[in-house]
């Protein structure tokens, strides 16, 4: 508590030093809040004016048609910790949040409609985001209604799927949480993986639900989001050592997807067999050219190549050359385009850094595209920046064997127009990065 000194006003020579020392101080107080349940319960002294101008719950609470006549008011949904980093802000413009209170404090500005405060807890989670916690903070960012966290919570588990599934909080997240991010088809896990984790999480729901953790009770927890598990894109091995011993799925789907992994005509099964885009195996790169010379210089047109692939492929980047004269930063804007409909499938202006070697320097799309087999796509980019290196002895058929088991036939060709000399035998765009 402040002093109760007489004059304490002479010390304080601007008003925002006297608001501030009134912060958590019975000075004047005209309310009374008591925050929090049980042993952690406080009693907080503030000063209505204060408060009434820093938002409009408070100012409606004590000023509006309905306001509160009561020099106490119980507030037992909110913790301590977060009421006092709210009152400080509202007294002093500080912010003092972290990992512990943030949360808490995020929930509070939202009850009291407080959006500077929002936002500064919802910046601190930002800055703080990271595989071991991106559930967790998914979880509250819905809870809380903060789509913009929620979408960077997506896309960290989008790129870290194994880490964060991993994570000691998975488990305790909420089924609709859990639900949608296995609706998703941009996951960066194998579905065998994905499945262990799943399950880990029935288990402990079985544990809060107070039920015998048996497959049968697993089962019913997960409810439809068995059905989001892709089964059908796990290998046979996979399955038979994992899922089909778990007793979570039934004798007869155990048997159906048996039948779906061995057979033609494969029979229907009851679960997805969509890939999740590009993360169904590891990441493969076909390079077209057998040499490497320099140099190749950039005048604001695309450089582009026509290919096509004898089976479906997810595209995920094009591999570009760099420059010649040691380190340089390039502008670029790469596409891949349907040839037959001109239609622009992915787009991505971004940069890349060069160190001056005949690397090629890896530019990704935001998103996986899918391409059809034997069909013609157009990759192109669009540079800006110093002269290159570029490829020769460039090759019409290019084809990649898929562990022995398959190959893939990649066929290069032509584009067209204003390509910036690109072609098969010569130019950019060496190499196309897909998964299968």
């Amino acid at each position: 508590m402040g002093s109760t000194s007489y004059n304490w006003q002479a010390e304080k020579t601007k008003v925002g030093d006297r608001i501030s020392f009134l912060y958590n101080n019975e000075i004047l107080s005209d309310v009374y809040f008591l925050v929090g349940k049980g042993p952690q319960r406080r009693r907080i002294p503030a000063h209505k004016f204060v408060l009434s101008i820093g938002s409009a719950v408070f100012d409606a609470m004590f000023n509006g048609g309905i306001a509160t006549q009561s020099d106490e008011v119980e507030l037992p949904d909110v913790e301590p910790s977060a009421f006092m980093a709210l009152l400080r802000f509202l007294y002093t413009d500080e912010v003092q949040i972290g990992p512990e209170t943030v949360m808490t404090t995020l929930y509070t500005a939202k009850k009291y409609a407080i959006p500077t405060l929002e936002k500064a807890c919802v910046d601190f989670l930002k800055k703080n985001l990271a595989p071991d916690n991106a559930f967790m903070l998914l979880s509250q960012a819905r809870l809380f209604d903060e789509p913009q966290l929620a979408a960077l919570c997506l896309e960290c588990i989008d790129k870290n799927t194994v880490e964060a599934v991993n994570a000691e909080g998975f488990p305790d997240i909420d089924y609709d949480t859990l639900y949608v991010v296995l609706q998703r088809d941009t996951l960066a896990i194998r579905e065998s993986q994905l499945f262990t984790a799943v399950a880990r999480w029935a288990e402990h729901e079985c544990l809060r639900r107070r039920i015998p953790s048996n497959a049968e009770n697993k089962r019913t927890a997960l409810a439809k989001a068995l059905y989001q598990i892709r089964f059908p894109l796990m290998t046979v091995e996979e399955f038979a050592s994992c899922a089909a011993q778990s007793n979570i799925l039934t004798d007869k789907e155990v048997v159906s997807l048996f039948l779906h992994f061995t057979v033609n005509p494969k029979p229907q099964v009851h679960f997805l067999d969509k890939p999740r885009c590009c993360l169904t195996g590891k990441e493969k790169v076909i390079n077209r050219f057998a040499k490497v010379e320099s140099r190749w210089g950039y005048s604001g047109t695309s450089d582009r190549i026509r290919f096509s692939c004898s089976r479906r492929i997810f595209v995920v980047g094009l591999g570009l050359y760099g420059s010649m004269y040691g380190p340089s930063d390039y502008q670029v804007t790469v596409q891949l385009i349907q040839t037959d409909t001109n239609e622009i499938l992915a787009h991505n202006e971004t940069a890349f850094n060069s160190d001056g070697n005949d690397s090629v320097f890896r530019v990704m799309f935001k998103e996986p595209v899918e391409t059809k087999p034997n069909v013609s796509y157009t990759a192109s980019a669009t540079l800006r920046g110093p002269d290159s290196h570029y490829g020769t002895s460039g090759q019409k058929k290019v084809v990649y064997d898929l562990d022995g088991k398959e190959k893939l036939t990649f066929n290069f060709s032509y584009a067209t127009g204003n390509n910036n000399g690109t072609s098969v035998e010569d130019g950019q765009i060496p190499e196309i990065i897909f998964y299968t």
